[in-house]
């Protein structure tokens, strides 16, 4: 099955530089939410090049910039999902840049933490004898 992200469709396309394209994301979690992909097929993070890294974080910039033009949201979420076990289902890597919007959630606490919803919201804890934040689910060393 051919990579959907070697070749975005042009209508979902909003940003494109010499090593990175912007796409509007076919899910999305928010109105306006926003994948970075690199142009060459690489699966994660660590196995871009540093020019791809670093082409990654700069057009954060440029699609914040887009976003907050023609939505005007209160926050964002920045994420990747390296690995089947973080939840990555397409094997190119991408960057998430999710607006937020006050009230979107109930209670918007923990972010990204989300992920093991258990761990989430560590201000509501309960503290530990020695006063931390004691969270459900297994630790590891």
């Amino acid at each position: 099955m051919p990579c959907p992200f070697c070749d975005p469709p042009a209508e979902r396309t909003f940003f494109r530089d010499e090593l990175v394209i912007g796409v509007w994301d076919a899910y999305p979690v928010s109105p306006g939410h926003a994948l970075l992909l690199p142009r060459r097929h690489v699966a994660t993070f660590f196995e871009a090049s540093r020019d791809e890294q670093s082409a990654l974080l700069a057009a954060l910039d440029a699609a914040r910039a887009i976003i907050d033009e023609r939505r005007r949201p209160d926050g964002y979420n920045i994420g990747i999902n390296h690995g089947a076990a973080a939840g990555q289902t397409i094997f190119h890597l991408h960057v998430h840049l999710i607006p937020r919007y006050s009230g979107d959630v109930t209670d918007p606490r923990g972010g990204v933490r989300f992920v093991i919803p258990n761990k989430a919201n560590y201000l509501r804890a309960e503290p530990d004898a020695a006063g931390r934040a004691k969270l459900g689910g297994p630790e590891r060393t």
